[in-house]
């Protein structure tokens, strides 16, 4: 991942090693299909995961550290111990990168994709990567991973900007097949608690990273 994403009050503020661009986007956050239904609180019924379960773990991110919160929100439901924003920040900044030398974060900095498992081993949470399909994704929230993808935010949030390009880390927390929604705890937006956005649209945001995924084991 080449640069990490935040988003406040209508303006996403992109953030790369070498500085901070800003785009000011107008659509507003996350356009989930109104009336989206609530989370099931069982794998049942064509919902996939637990979103309800997940919501609990959500922190929003203050720095370009999408991947270490969507890694500190991952660690809170494997573990029931969330680090905080701190915390999970000064971890990155310690442990060695596997991709690059160097730590695997450091501030407005960006975290390469195969460093998350890295930063989950820390805390005892083993996990693999794999560029996967919708499919995998719900197999695997149904039997209880938990899931992190590389997505465009300007995609997700229909936001205006470079679309071609991953950018952005959020943790799936639930797939509702029926009413073709996926739920995410989504750290870059004020409303990423349980953020329900249409599949087709996190299909599309996905598919910039070529479907990267991060599956807790």
């Amino acid at each position: 991942m080449t640069r990490a994403s935040v988003r406040t009050a209508g303006i996403a503020v992109v953030l790369g090693g070498a500085g901070a661009a800003l785009l000011v986007g107008f659509a507003g956050v996350a356009q989930a299909a109104p009336g989206a239904p609530a989370p099931h609180s069982t794998h049942g019924g064509g919902m996939y995961g637990d979103p309800a379960a997940a919501a609990p773990f959500w922190r929003r991110q203050h720095d370009s550290n999408c991947g270490e919160m969507a890694v500190a929100d991952v660690v809170g439901q494997a573990t029931g111990k969330e680090p905080t924003e701190q915390q999970i920040d000064s971890t990155a900044e310690n442990i060695s990168s596997v991709a690059h030398s160097g730590s695997v974060w450091h501030p407005g900095g960006s975290t390469n994709n195969q460093d998350l498992p890295v930063l989950l081993a820390h805390y005892g949470v083993k996990a693999t990567t794999a560029n996967s399909t919708t499919g995998a994704l719900e197999q695997n929230l149904s039997q209880g991973r938990k899931v992190i993808v590389g997505v465009n935010s300007e995609i997700l949030w229909n936001d205006r900007g470079n679309r071609t390009q991953e950018d952005h880390f959020v943790v799936v927390t639930g797939i509702d097949t029926k009413a073709g929604v996926v739920h995410l705890n989504d750290s870059g937006v004020n409303a990423g608690r349980d953020e329900q956005v249409p599949l087709a649209t996190f299909e599309s945001a996905w598919a910039t990273s070529h479907n990267f995924s991060v599956v807790t084991s």
